[in-house]
């Protein structure tokens, strides 16, 4: 057991006694980040434990015996400010621990419908001593370090490390809305901000868009891997939707009774707001998706969604890739990007886009501004003043039909 601190004024009544009554606490460091501090009154001085947050927990043993409960000596003080600062079994109002907000994350996703891969990815980049750092203890400086560590000691990619830090970000922020007490939310809003490759800020690759021909081709290579597999990719296919929100979908998400109207009920992505209202918005789907979504919502009842979560996607969406020669970095979010550009490139207004895509035309001419430069120009040229050749307007009938207007 580690041995207890030694303070010569805190150490008995009689030297605490002697102390200056003042506002400000005697402190004295018991742990690294944790201080036990000693308010002197005028009365019965107080006991509080101080570790990026203040809490006063007894009342001194100045006047009274201690009876290591409401009042307590200075060793006792001692052990009831580690057990607050590090956590408790028996305590219910102990600060949280980085394990503690990871697991409370990942019961939130689980409640809400969304991927528990967010959370424990993020545990098994963490150390032990890094699980056991209690929230508001964290600072900026490990944080940077741990993130950058993501790339230089696991191997991560940038994207993989961005994503990581990301969920740790939102595992965080949820820890810090439930406890007022976590006020250090500077330290991962900056340690774990995204890293960025030299010109990461560019548009898209060419290659983010395919021609329809090779994603049917993917499409279809997709159902020879597994009709599972081959459904939801074609889904993301002809929606341009995220993945996450496909997999909210359920039976009666899907209208088919209107065969000029076919589409589905897709939720809107939260975008790590909580607090935003559950929305669905109607895409549209083609005449054959809505009969293969039909024969699922049959074939897997009105109680299970239409699709189940599949593991390692990005690695068999390689394989699809491998088989028919086509780039092997693409991922099945290319589907998405190429739903857009498909979309920008038929001079589709981007207001109407972006809602089908539950994103905002802000986002739309910062990603794709390339894309939007061969659109404008399409559509300008429809509008310009065509000087015609002089032998057609000679040619031109003469109007008769002009009237002066009256002085």
């Amino acid at each position: 057991m580690a041995r207890s601190r030694y303070s010569n004024n805190l150490k008995n009544r009689t030297n605490r006694l002697k102390l200056p009554i003042k506002k400000k606490p005697y402190k004295l460091l018991i742990a690294p980040g944790i201080f036990l501090c000693y308010r002197r009154n005028a009365g019965p001085g107080t006991w509080s434990v101080e570790a990026g947050w203040l809490k006063r927990f007894a009342v001194a043993d100045d006047f009274e015996a201690a009876n290591n409960n409401s009042v307590m000596s200075f060793w006792e003080a001692q052990k009831r400010a580690l057990a607050l600062a590090r956590g408790s079994e028996a305590d219910s109002d102990k600060p949280v621990t980085v394990d503690e907000a990871l697991t409370a994350y990942q019961t939130d996703l689980k409640i809400r419908g969304g991927a528990i891969y967010n959370a424990t990815s993020v545990r098994n980049h963490l150390s032990a001593a890094m699980l056991a750092k209690v929230v508001m203890l964290l600072t900026e400086t490990e944080l940077l370090h741990w993130r950058d560590g993501l790339v230089t000691k696991d191997g991560l990619k940038l994207s993989s490390a961005n994503r990581i830090g990301k969920s740790f970000k939102a595992a965080l922020a949820l820890a810090a809305k439930r406890d007022k007490r976590i006020t250090n939310s500077a330290a991962w809003k900056n340690g774990l901000r995204p890293l960025k490759a030299k010109g990461g800020s560019s548009p898209p690759r060419d290659n983010y868009y395919l021609p329809d021909a090779d994603i049917l081709s993917i499409v279809a290579e997709c159902y020879v891997e597994d009709a599972d597999f081959g459904a939801l990719i074609e889904l993301l296919a002809v929606t341009g939707t995220r993945e996450s929100q496909a997999l909210k979908l359920w039976p009666h998400d899907l209208r088919d009774d209107d065969s000029d109207d076919l589409h589905v009920m897709l939720w809107c992505s939260d975008k790590g707001n909580r607090d935003r209202d559950p929305e669905q918005r109607p895409v549209a789907i083609t005449p054959k998706q809505a009969t293969m979504l039909r024969q699922r919502a049959t074939t897997r009842g009105a109680k299970r969604p239409l699709f189940d979560r599949i593991w390692n996607m990005s690695a068999r969406f390689r394989v699809v890739l491998e088989r028919l020669d086509l780039d092997l970095s693409l991922t099945p979010y290319t589907l998405r990007h190429s739903s857009i550009i498909r979309q920008i490139r038929s001079n589709t207004p981007l207001r109407l886009i972006a809602y089908s895509h539950d994103t905002s035309v802000v986002e739309i001419e910062r990603t794709y501004a390339r894309y939007l430069g061969n659109a404008s120009r399409d559509l300008t040229k429809r509008g310009l003043l065509i000087d015609a050749e002089p032998d057609v307007r000679q040619d031109r009938p003469h109007m008769d039909n002009v009237i002066a207007l009256a002085r």
